[in-house]
């Protein structure tokens, strides 16, 4: 084990904090990274860099939405004396068009360090700590996919891997499909929902209904088209179909999205904050 410590950008994000947890539990020296840490870290401030990356040797890479990776933090990093990359990314981007994450692939790929490219489907914690989470509260989502089953993974799991790839032999050069075991269109995880929380779900799979609700929230249409096209690439490729990563990578078995389910309801996960 190396006592450099490892950097974990994002780390107080759903998979960041699940890695920097999973690194202490193995006794691995950490250095979370956001602008509210110790050793702060901005993306858009590139004088927090240098200090935040000073003296790691390995780096948990996750950009925030919708922000691009720039070519100069990976110069910095290398620089620095970083040796292993570790970049959260996503399913299917070559085929949604996702030219920020495809990019960031690029760099990583490019860069002068070990490399691994971790490409998550949709994450389980997205229903009950991120964007679906007031719809779910409500009672309805809207999203252009129909019934394409999609193989929802939780962040424990995603997390597993990236620790896995940040601190093994082995994963250099690696892009890794991280699945959860089942196929389940958005329908069905609503439906399971439902179950558990008794909250009605209703779910709308066309194109017409999530234009008029994202523009109702007034979103611009150019960004809503894109979106759009983007979510009817993913479903043309049709069902996905679970991988076995997670398992060959970590030894365990992944979650399955009825034991998510089960788990974040018991914790109180869907009901109301209070202000």
């Amino acid at each position: 084990m190396s006592n450099a410590p490892v950097l974990v950008l994002g780390a107080h994000g759903s998979t960041g904090r699940r890695v920097l947890a999973r690194l202490r539990d193995a006794r691995w020296p950490v250095r979370p990274a956001s602008r509210a840490t110790g050793i702060p870290f901005d993306w858009n401030d590139d004088t927090t860099w240098e200090p935040a990356l000073a003296g790691t040797e390995r780096v948990y890479l996750m950009l925030p939405h919708e922000l691009a990776l720039r070519q100069d933090f990976i110069r910095c990093a290398v620089t620095a004396g970083v040796r292993r990359l570790v970049l959260l990314s996503s399913r299917a981007v070559d085929e949604m068009g996702d030219d920020r994450l495809m990019e960031a692939e690029r760099m990583v790929r490019d860069a002068e360090a070990d490399w691994t490219v971790v490409r998550a489907d949709w994450f389980n914690q997205n229903f009950d700590e991120g964007i679906f989470r007031q719809a779910v509260l409500d009672g309805t989502l809207a999203l252009p996919l129909g019934e394409c089953r999609q193989t929802f993974v939780d962040a424990d799991d995603i997390a597993a891997v990236a620790a896995a790839a940040l601190t093994e032999e082995g994963h250099a050069g690696s892009t890794y499909e991280v699945t959860g075991p089942d196929a389940l269109s958005f329908a069905d995880a609503l439906a399971a929902i439902g179950r558990a929380t008794g909250l009605p779900q209703v779910f709308h799979g066309d194109k017409d209904t999530y234009r008029a609700g994202q523009l109702a929230q007034g979103r611009p249409a150019e960004t809503v088209e894109r979106e759009t096209g983007a979510y009817t690439s993913l479903a043309a490729l049709g069902d996905a179909r679970p991988s076995d990563t997670v398992r060959r990578v970590t030894g365990r078995h992944p979650k399955t999205f009825e034991t998510y389910v089960r788990e974040a309801a018991a914790s109180g996960a869907w009901a109301p904050r209070t202000p």
